[in-house]
């Protein structure tokens, strides 16, 4: 059975929220995320939503990733962080990428949306994969 490391799972999910975080500010992302969405300044991020809601959520979802990520890198029995990292970016292309791509374009959001989207995903568990190796 494949072990996982609680250290690395709550490491690999802060650096995951805290890169959302700023991949989504508004010195990078959002403006441009938010406007190819068909939002504009008077829309609320969240429809409204409570944000405690929202971001729990969010954090849910990350969660659930990196937990996946780090039963996946141990059945492997990946061993260096960078081939931890390139798992994660392995999976995040193929996986995060692939659905996102139907989802996105027949949302009719393009491939703007999907790039920013998908792009933070590959780039949160490719980061996730190098710290759950690293701090196994």
């Amino acid at each position: 059975m494949p072990e996982v490391n609680l250290l690395g799972i709550i490491a690999g999910t802060a650096v995951s929220f805290v890169s959302g975080f700023l991949w989504f500010g508004p010195a990078t992302f959002y403006s441009t995320w938010w406007r190819l969405m068909g939002k504009g300044p008077k829309d609320v991020p969240g429809g409204g939503m409570n944000m405690g809601i929202a971001f729990g959520s969010v954090l849910v979802g990350q969660i659930l990733q990196v937990t996946v990520l780090a039963l996946i890198l141990s059945a492997l029995d990946i061993t260096a962080p960078l081939d931890g990292a390139l798992v994660g970016l392995l999976i995040g292309v193929g996986i995060v990428g692939g659905s996102s791509l139907s989802h996105r374009i027949f949302a009719g959001h393009g491939f703007g949306v999907l790039l920013i989207e998908a792009g933070n995903d590959i780039v949160n568990l490719g980061l996730a994969g190098a710290l759950l190796v690293a701090l196994r």
